[in-house]
Order: structure tokens, then C-alpha cells, then sequence
């Protein structure tokens, strides 16, 4: 038997195959993606503690928000990182799956702060 006969496993967690060369829409998709992702979790972010402040300067207990909304980007952050080790994922070349991920992460806090943006003013 030689080597080109030999039957090869199947490996689920193989690398990622090698890239030529990063295109640039890919890039530039994934950056806007991201930023976008980080200026609105910034948003909402600033906007929670700004309530949380206002809210205990009033003497109102005020400790469940922020309790929920770091159990939320806990979440989030636990089924991006769960998306990103799973084997179809982890196979995908490195641009493209920055792009998946700042594809799947955008769009819930984008939404979220365009409607406070909107809801506050």
C-alpha cells in the first residue's frame, strides 16, 4: 500500500485552509460590521449606566439592570464563541469567518440602539 492509497480520517476540527490573498470587500464589510457592533453596544452600554446613575441618585434600587444587561453580552458572547469553535465555522477560511461572526453579532445591538437613539432623542 502506498501513501496515495491510504484511506485518511476524517478530521473535524482541521484548519483552515490556506488563503491567497484577503479580498477587500471582505475586509471592508467585516470592519463596518464590527465597528458598527462596538459603537452600539458602546451606546447601550453608556446608556445603562447613565440609568443606573440617574436611577441611585434618585434612591431607586437600580442594581437589576445592569445585572440583565451584563447577563445578556455574557449570553451573546457565549453563542458567538460557541459559532466560532464549531467545526463548519472553524474549517472556513479567517476573513470569512470574521465576517460570519460580525455578521451574526451586528444586527441585535444595532437594532436595539438605533430604536433608544430614536426613543431617546
Amino acid at each position: 500500500m502506498n501513501t496515495r492509497t491510504q484511506a485518511k480520517p476524517a478530521a473535524l476540527w482541521a484548519p483552515a485552509p490556506p488563503t491567497a490573498a484577503v479580498r477587500p470587500g471582505v475586509a471592508v464589510a467585516t470592519a463596518l460590521l464590527g465597528a458598527a457592533t462596538a459603537v452600539s453596544v458602546a451606546w447601550l452600554t453608556f446608556l445603562v449606566w447613565m440609568i443606573s446613575v440617574w436611577g441611585a441618585a434618585s434612591g431607586v434600587a437600580a442594581g437589576g439592570i445592569p445585572a440583565t444587561y451584563a447577563a445578556c453580552l455574557a449570553g451573546g458572547a457565549a453563542l458567538l464563541t460557541a459559532l466560532a469553535f464549531a467545526p463548519p465555522v472553524r474549517r472556513m477560511a479567517p476573513p470569512r469567518r470574521a465576517l460570519l461572526l460580525c455578521a451574526v453579532a451586528c444586527p441585535v445591538p444595532f437594532t436595539l440602539a438605533v430604536a433608544t437613539w430614536v426613543g431617546v432623542g
